[in-house]
């Protein structure tokens, strides 16, 4: 569940970053996709840790 809201929330602030940039579309979706990934990476870490935690 972490790592879905967290590729959800890096693909939004990607995607949000990249337009304040004026970057045109294909921009828009890399970093969405940059964004996601590293976002999902970290909640994936996360979820793990807990898991391992508890």
């Amino acid at each position: 569940m972490i790592v879905i809201f967290g590729a959800l929330l890096g693909a939004i602030l990607g995607g949000i970053n990249a337009a304040r940039r004026k970057g045109n579309i294909a921009d828009i979706a890399q970093y969405a996709a940059v964004y996601a990934i590293i976002f999902a990476l970290v909640g994936l870490i996360l979820t793990i840790s807990i898991e391992k935690l508890v």
